[in-house]
């Protein structure tokens, strides 16, 4: 999968001016971050990290992402929808996985209490790598779905004219000229705007619920302002604020300061850093409203990995996703191999394979956010202590996927300019709609290209690891 710059690599003084130029580019585009130093203040920012160079995107590879996604969006809304599915996969998950457990408790208090909601807004991004089996030729194998907090749509809007600067600067006007176009914070934006329109108050605002550390905040603004841009009113608020000044009314309707909510956007409350006692009661009030959730909690539950696991199962999709032969052929082509490590025979056979050959293997647990994920001699040593134990059953193994490295340079702030040798990751970024059972919006909107060093195993860009990319299709 070689990209048509090798003979640039080579090149060290048009590579140092190219790194100059892209630089200024990204800072002209909005390619921003708040600083380590200062993450709640944009009085000193810097670039967000990102490559050089784009990198290659086998095109087949890519338009299969594409072509997969809204089976993905009609998918994690069947799963949101179906009580049994979730409490039956989740069972043995929530008995050792307070996290788990507590956002099922709070699921299943508000179905018994009845929906207030009616109308559900998903924003997804199924994360992809190109394996290289034993044949070589690359395949599309997902990573994960992401359903909550799902990030970078903004500022991989901004990136892809960078690299159109960088490449003219390098004399390759006519493959800049071959990037994609690609703006998914206008596509998120749109179903936020239609969930907006549909809950039917010109008058209720759009509140982004963040976290107390907004380092990643020109991410979320790239959507907010696409939102001021139609007239829709945004409020940006911590769950402490919910806690402290959010309330419902007789009918559900939800206010903060007075003002009525009409969608809560989540960029925060993935992990359990993110709450406390006050932190859960503000997650209850927010789901028992008449809000469109973005997620609501049988969503975020449809996005862990136990469940992704239990999809690879032979016929699970087919009673998900019943009459969609295709739909299910589609997805069924992109999942790797993943295993159950639940208490009992398969459990145990799976366990002593994964410890006898580690390589072989990625240990997940039920976390997003990046960084989680254990291999080689860690997985070994954390499966050996764990093996007998129901712990283990918070966890899922899936096959490494190996991909083929390519060279490029990772442009980060305060660092020198080396070469490296790297691995990408493709997500697409996915909305739905529905109201009540009608399917109202079912769109992929855009893709987010992350590339990092391939000493490092996990981990993605809010985590330092991954940097901005732009794929290059060959």
């Amino acid at each position: 999968m070689a990209a048509p710059w090798e003979d640039v690599l080579r090149n060290e003084p048009a590579i140092q001016e190219a790194a100059r130029v892209a630089v200024d580019a990204a800072l002209l585009e909005g390619v921003l971050m708040r600083t380590k130093g200062e993450p709640n203040a944009s009085d000193v920012v810097n670039y967000a990290p990102f490559t050089l160079l784009p990198s290659a995107v086998p095109s087949a590879l890519f338009e299969q992402a594409y072509a997969v996604q809204q089976d993905f969006n009609l998918l994690v809304d069947a799963i949101s929808q179906n009580k049994e599915f979730l409490e039956h996969t989740l069972a043995s998950t929530i008995k050792v996985d307070d996290f788990t457990a507590r956002l099922f408790r709070i699921h299943k208090q508000v179905l018994e209490e009845g929906l207030a909601q009616s109308v559900f807004l998903g924003i997804n991004r199924s994360d992809y790598m190109f394996d290289c089996g034993v044949d070589g030729k690359p395949a599309l194998k997902q990573i994960e779905i992401n359903t909550i907090a799902a990030s970078f749509g903004g500022l991989i809007s901004r990136t892809a004219a960078v690299h159109g600067r960088v490449l003219k600067v390098l004399g390759k006007s006519e493959e800049a000229s071959r990037l994609l176009p690609n703006n998914p914070s206008k596509g998120l934006a749109l179903g936020i705007a239609k969930a907006w329109e549909l809950y039917g108050s010109q008058s209720a605002v759009v509140m982004f619920l963040v976290e107390e550390v907004q380092r990643n905040i020109f991410d979320q603004r790239c959507v907010e302002n696409e939102l001021w841009n139609r007239n829709i009113r945004v409020i940006r608020k911590r769950f402490r604020d919910v806690f402290e000044k959010g309330s419902l009314d007789d009918a559900k309707r939800l206010y903060m300061d007075g003002q009525e909510v009409a969608v809560v956007y989540y960029r925060e409350g993935y992990v359990p850093e993110n709450y406390n006692q006050q932190n859960w009661e503000a997650r209850l009030l927010l789901e028992r409203s008449r809000a469109v959730k973005c997620p609501d909690i049988a969503t975020q539950l449809a996005g862990t990995k136990k469940v992704q696991q239990e999809l690879s199962r032979p016929g699970t999709l087919e009673r998900l996703l019943p009459g969609r032969a295709e739909a299910v052929t589609r997805i069924r082509a992109t999942f790797a191999g993943l295993y159950s490590l639940d208490m009992g025979e398969e459990g145990d056979k799976i366990a002593a394979t994964a410890i006898a050959d580690p390589d072989r293997f990625v240990l997940k647990p039920q976390r997003e956010g990046g960084g989680n994920n254990l291999y080689g001699e860690e997985l070994r040593q954390v499966l050996e202590k764990i093996r007998d134990s129901p712990e283990r059953t918070s966890y899922i193994l899936m096959d490494k996927i190996k991909p083929q490295p390519s060279m490029n340079y990772l442009l980060r702030a305060h660092s020198p300019l080396k070469v490296s040798e790297c691995i990408s990751e493709l997500g697409i970024f996915g909305v739905y709609v529905r109201q009540g059972k009608e399917m109202v919006m079912n769109k992929a909107t855009g893709h987010l290209l992350r590339t990092k060093a391939i000493e490092h195993a996990d981990g993605g860009v809010a985590a330092g690891v991954a940097v901005l990319d732009t794929p290059y299709l060959v």
